[in-house]
């Protein structure tokens, strides 16, 4: 009995056949970059809006003391005689972009005496100046919530 052999033969001058590993392997190449590429732009994006709100925040820094500054002038030697609930915005946006909210509060207490029978008045302020790059008035409340809002509150108190 004659069988033919199990394994083919390729005709002479027959070109062998392709599978495709070559394009399967150059689509995994570009799609590994592709993902390497956009991790790269996502970090430098991140740093370089961490480094913008680092100087805001310095911003919104010294702006709060500005107005605790401003507060202290207008409270000692000012028209805010006894500072009750003063209030005032200070529209700073022309040089640091920021706007600062400043409140005043004292209170009077006695502390010993001038003179025998006559006490000594002594009055203390509380100083409370807000900071942020809001287009309004601090705290904004609606942009709390957004990326790129700063706000810094220092406070103060003084004896006069």
């Amino acid at each position: 009995m004659n069988r033919l052999p199990l394994t083919a033969t390729r005709p002479p001058g027959a070109r062998p056949r392709q599978h495709g590993f070559g394009v399967i392997a150059a689509l995994v190449v570009l799609v590994l970059l592709a993902g390497l590429a956009a991790a790269v732009v996502r970090i430098g994006s991140g740093q370089q809006m961490a480094a913008a709100q680092g100087w805001e925040s310095s911003r919104a820094t010294w702006a709060a003391a500005s107005g605790i500054e401003w507060a202290a002038h207008q409270a000692l030697k000012g028209g805010w005689s006894n500072c009750s609930g003063q209030s005032q915005t200070l529209d700073l946006s022309a040089d640091l972009g920021m706007r600062v909210t400043v409140s005043c509060s004292s209170q009077a207490y006695s502390e010993g005496e001038t003179s025998p029978g006559s006490p000594q008045t002594v009055r203390t302020y509380t100083l409370t100046a807000t900071a942020c790059n809001a287009a309004t008035t601090c705290p904004d409340n609606t942009r709390a919530v957004q990326p790129g809002y700063v706000e810094r509150v220092r406070q103060a108190t003084l004896v006069n």
